[in-house]
């Protein structure tokens, strides 16, 4: 199976890391170290391989390293499609991020289209306890993993309702001016529906088809108001008719902005905000592995995966599960820990790095 892995990556002047280097071959990546000596900082430079504001969601001026300001730079090889990929990002103070694609600059959609990045962090522990926006947000990474083009589309949708919440809050009444931002917010919302939805199916087809260790998670799409429209014409015409509504609550209350993603522990018939901490963080696992298996289906290389702190949260039996279905996909998964002994079962199948705090300055040794 062709790959998709980094084989070099530079960092420079991020976080806390002054100048990182390392060479890679397709195998897992493995950092330990202790807690703050940079390890997920690494994670987080790979996310930014990939559209948007990668793993923690950080500005880019979060990013500059103490005290030199200097700017930061990140820049890796990656092989994917049977090709090697120049890629580079990065952001001066008081500057917005740049990219570079194959020495050519390019928007940061570009991205998506060389390396398919999926993630799992401690933050995204409580998914199914907190608000809706962070579900979505995760939902959209995956379909994003899928259609590249997404992105652009959700994008699209966001502008032009913000545009149309300003004219509600503003109070304004005239129908021309809501006119075109509703058929953009019709168009672009309908595609955004149909894209979660087969990401749906998607997943539920790699889950259906797999022995795994790790719950099967059902999923589905819920709005308040249950009958969501789903054509262009439907969403555009709701909209227009929901206006008076709008202008009374001050923002748009209809559309695939609201919309929530429930799951379900299928074995136990249980939703996944009553399982237990084990159970939820298990569901979330079988998810990011389900998304790496079908991606591995259908563009013939699984995606960089990018698990912080994962081991630490799981007995050893399903850590030995996951490192197996790692390797079994052919994955180059990036993960962190504080002790090498949570990747014993890796053993030569891994590159094992540990990370530490010297002379105010994340170093990384073999």
């Amino acid at each position: 199976m062709p790959g998709c892995f980094v084989t070099s990556l530079t960092i420079s002047h991020f976080r806390s890391h002054k100048v990182t280097r390392l060479s890679l071959d397709s195998r897992p990546v493995v950092f330990h170290g202790a807690n703050g000596a940079g390890k997920t900082n690494v994670l987080e430079a790979v996310s930014l391989l990939s559209p948007g504001r990668g793993l923690r969601r950080a500005g880019v001026e979060e990013l500059i390293r103490r005290p030199e300001a200097l700017g930061w730079k990140i820049s890796a090889e990656v092989e994917a499609d049977g090709r090697l990929h120049e890629l580079e990002t990065g952001a001066e103070p008081g500057q917005s991020r740049s990219v570079r694609v194959d020495g050519k600059a390019h928007p940061q959609l570009a991205l998506g289209r060389v390396a398919r990045v999926i993630w799992l962090v401690p933050a995204m522990d409580r998914l199914w306890l907190e608000g809706a926006e962070g579900r979505r947000r995760f939902l959209d990474r995956m379909t994003m993993s899928f259609l590249p083009d997404h992105a652009e589309t959700v994008l699209a949708y966001d502008k032009a309702m913000r545009e149309r919440n300003r004219l509600l809050k503003d109070m304004v009444r005239d129908a021309h001016w809501y006119q075109v931002l509703e058929r953009q917010m019709g168009e672009a919302g309908a595609t955004i529906m149909s894209n979660r939805r087969a990401t749906l199916e998607r997943l539920a087809q790699a889950r259906d088809g797999a022995e795994t260790a790790f719950p099967a998670a059902e999923l589905s799409l819920t709005h308040p108001n249950e009958d969501l429209p789903v054509t262009s014409g439907e969403l555009t015409d709701a909209l227009q008719t929901g206006r008076v509504a709008d202008l009374r609550a001050g923002r748009t209350l209809v559309g695939p902005h609201r919309i929530d993603m429930h799951a379900v522990f299928a074995q136990k018939e249980i939703a996944a905000e009553q399982c237990s901490t084990g159970e939820q963080k298990a569901l979330l696992i079988s998810l990011v592995l389900a998304n790496a298996r079908a991606l591995a289906e259908d563009t013939g290389a699984p995606p960089l995966i990018l698990l912080d702190e994962v081991a630490a949260h799981l007995d050893a039996r399903r850590r030995q599960a996951l490192y197996d279905e790692i390797c079994a996909l052919r994955a180059q998964a990036w993960m962190t820990g504080t002790g090498p002994e949570l990747f014993d079962g890796l053993g030569a199948r891994a590159q094992i790095f540990e990370v530490v705090d010297a002379n105010d300055a994340s170093q990384v040794r073999p």
